[in-house]
């Protein structure tokens, strides 16, 4: 096989990347080891940035987005027994919408597929090659035989556990990482939100999150030890922390638990994300606590820069775009990473013994729920900075 740009990973970031370069009149080919089945049904953040939503639609894939997408004007911080709304639209004329990880996914599989798309599914033992220099390869097995993309680059987009990454030279990558005290334990309920926007809870027993997937879907986080043993939450015990975590502000409606567990929280950014002509994007090179709602959409400028950046070479043969990849995603990386921290260490009991820290997160929380300069930076911050 040949192809102009090799890519690992049939999520967002890789699809996306797929889909502009196909824009762009460039080729590309995934290689997923998941099956497409998977891919579309695996259940994650769907919070998408005001500038996001854009690019989706302008790139022919945001129809149905348009449809089924809830678009939210602003959060509600609830603290003391009341909820403070932060209106974006009103502070910064911006908004951000609901839509699940995974539809964008079925979304971006479907119009490749339809474009007429390389993608393969269910791969085995992949592998990257003669990334440094100018005939990278890709390798995997399909049905139990061995194949090899012959490339141009490589896009690295299979995630944090990946394959990408630990391909980097030894000494070549930098990694800065912070791992928090506490985790999520998150639900989805067969019941209706609280409230048509997004509620986050301060709390002296910890922080809570009152999100959605539906008008009658709910999904709901309790701050938690990160190595909490599930089996020690039943429904009963959930729902109580959820009601005493959102002090009355709103009514909570129990419903069936579809699903739960506990996710662990932490920062992470690699430096440099490329290296000869391997290129690494969202989760392969940073990851972020979901507090900011950053993930999926620090994802998506990534591949937006490496796409114009692709673009800019094959036609014009300026490679000094695809040289600045690094420097130019790693300075929106780290004002995520400084937004994501910021939410989380203002909403989270990080010490329950120390009631100075306490009083301190309440009189921040009271600032930015009061201020107008404060709100209107979260609401920036929130709603995405611009995109260059």
């Amino acid at each position: 096989m040949r192809t102009q740009v090799g890519i690992v990973g049939a999520g967002p970031a890789g699809l996306m990347l797929s889909h502009l370069l196909h824009l762009a009149g460039i080729r590309s080919i995934i290689v997923e080891n998941r099956s497409r089945a998977y891919c579309e049904a695996r259940v994650r953040a769907g919070l998408m940035e005001h500038w996001v939503s854009e690019l989706l639609v302008e790139a022919g894939v945001g129809e149905r987005m348009k449809r089924e997408g809830m678009v939210h004007d602003g959060i509600f911080i609830a603290f003391n027994g009341q909820a403070h709304y932060l209106n974006f639209k009103k502070l910064i004329g911006k908004h951000v919408v609901i839509y699940d990880q995974k539809e964008v996914v079925t979304d971006l599989i479907a119009r490749r597929l339809a474009d007429g798309g390389e993608i393969h599914f269910e791969v085995a033992d992949t592998s990257v090659h003669d990334f440094t220099t100018d005939r990278p390869k890709i390798r995997f097995r399909a049905n139990g035989e061995l194949n090899e993309i012959a490339c141009d680059f490589i896009a690295g987009c299979d995630g944090f556990h990946g394959i990408s990454r630990p391909s980097f030279p030894a000494g070549t990558l930098q990694g800065y990482d912070r791992v928090y005290p506490f985790g999520w334990l998150g639900i989805l309920s067969e019941s209706p939100p609280p409230e048509k926007e997004l509620i986050y809870a301060y709390h002296e027993k910890g922080f809570a999150l009152y999100s959605m997937r539906g008008p009658n879907l709910s999904r709901l986080y309790i701050q938690c030890a990160p190595d909490e043993n599930i089996d020690e939450w039943p429904d009963a015990r959930i729902w109580e922390q959820l009601h005493l975590r959102l002090g009355g502000v709103r009514k909570l409606t129990e419903g069936k638990i579809l699903q739960k567990g506990v996710t662990p929280m932490r920062s992470y950014v690699t430096e440099p994300m490329q290296h000869g002509r391997l290129f690494i994007a969202g989760d392969a090179a940073h990851i972020v606590p979901p507090t900011g709602a950053k993930g999926m959409n620090l994802a998506m400028a990534d591949v937006r820069v490496l796409a114009r950046a692709f673009e800019s070479f094959y036609r014009s043969r300026n490679s000094e775009p695809l040289a600045n990849y690094s420097k130019t995603c790693l300075r929106r990386v780290w004002k995520g990473q400084r937004f994501s921290w910021w939410m989380t260490q203002m909403l989270h009991r990080f010490n329950y013994e120390n009631d100075f820290d306490m009083k301190r997160q309440i009189a921040e929380i009271d600032y930015v729920t009061t201020s107008e300069v404060a709100a209107k930076s979260l609401a920036e911050n929130y709603a995405g900075l611009p995109m260059g």
